[in-house]
């Protein structure tokens, strides 16, 4: 198994159809990841003169693209770059506008199981969970913030019940260096019958320090005030989300759009992954799709 065989991209036959690829369109993978949907856009535009503009914050997955996607020539167009700024990076690459976006919220598999990114709860590594550029670290939060802007960190971003009763531990625990001596102290912290169920008991609260390290509820509010700027008339956006309150912002922003009269929505509820794809994926458990489709220039 080679690193690409480790990513598996989510919901892929879903979001291909919601895209409505054709080989003359052209289309922006705003979150490429690994390339795993970009990989199939590509095959599908190699019966025309479309191209893909597949963007990245990360150099690593730019990186593994380069490598496994670069013989597509021309048909793609690689960008390091955060999708807050689509319209800026969209302009950029010189492509009119387009006739689908899409955006996959989630952690690839490459971030997850690489201990040196300290993404993982499960795997000891640095406490860093950097998507991409910036200074602020999970380190810098769990170490300097006081207990209380912890609290109010995991409840917020992790909807974690006990995060007051965890950023007590957490506190007390200080200096904590790496990933596992985190999950370690979070599980001390939960009392044994929280009823957690599948989750892990340091889920929520690693799920908040990453969304705070990278700003990323800003970075898709950001995003949704700009991808309609750079769709054609009938382009569709599709956005795959991990978490309630980033689905929450695509729901809102995707009906505010529709009430304008700008977009229409294409998913009059959540699209969510087949009991097929669970099984061969359980990571796409929490995966929520919604769809929409430019209805006039702006």
């Amino acid at each position: 198994m080679d690193e690409f065989d480790l990513h598996y991209p989510v919901m892929l036959r879903e979001a291909l159809e919601f895209l409505n690829v054709r080989a003359d369109g052209n289309y922006i993978d705003a979150t490429m990841g690994a390339g795993g949907h970009s990989g199939q856009i590509l095959g599908v535009l190699e019966g025309g003169k479309g191209r893909l503009l597949a963007i990245d914050r990360d150099p690593q997955a730019l990186n593994i693209v380069r490598k496994r996607l670069g013989g597509h020539g021309g048909k793609l167009i690689l960008m390091e770059g955060n999708f807050s700024d689509i319209r800026a990076l969209h302009a950029a690459s010189g492509l009119p506008p387009v006739d689908g976006i899409l955006a996959d919220l989630g952690l690839s598999s490459m971030q997850l199981e690489d201990a040196g990114r300290g993404f993982s709860f499960s795997l000891p590594g640095p406490l860093d969970m950097r998507m991409g550029g910036g200074e602020l670290t999970a380190s810098e939060i769990v170490n300097r913030r006081s207990e209380r802007e912890l609290a109010d960190l995991i409840f917020k971003f992790g909807e974690e019940r006990h995060s007051r009763r965890i950023a007590r531990a957490i506190v007390k625990a200080r200096p904590i260096r790496s990933t596992t001596e985190l999950a370690q102290v979070v599980m001390r912290a939960i009392p044994s019958r929280a009823g957690l169920h599948h989750l892990h008991p340091a889920t929520r609260t690693f799920m908040a320090l990453r969304l705070a390290v990278n700003r990323e509820l800003e970075n898709l509010q950001e995003f949704l005030g700009g991808f309609p700027d750079v769709l054609a008339t009938g382009g569709r956006s599709v956005v795959i989300s991990f978490h309630s309150l980033e689905d929450r912002l695509v729901k809102h922003a995707f009906l505010g759009l529709q009430r304008e009269e700008r977009m229409r929505v294409l998913t009059r509820h959540v699209v969510r992954p087949t009991s097929e794809e669970l099984r061969e994926n359980p990571r796409s458990r929490s995966a929520k799709l919604r769809a929409a489709e430019k209805v006039q220039s702006t």
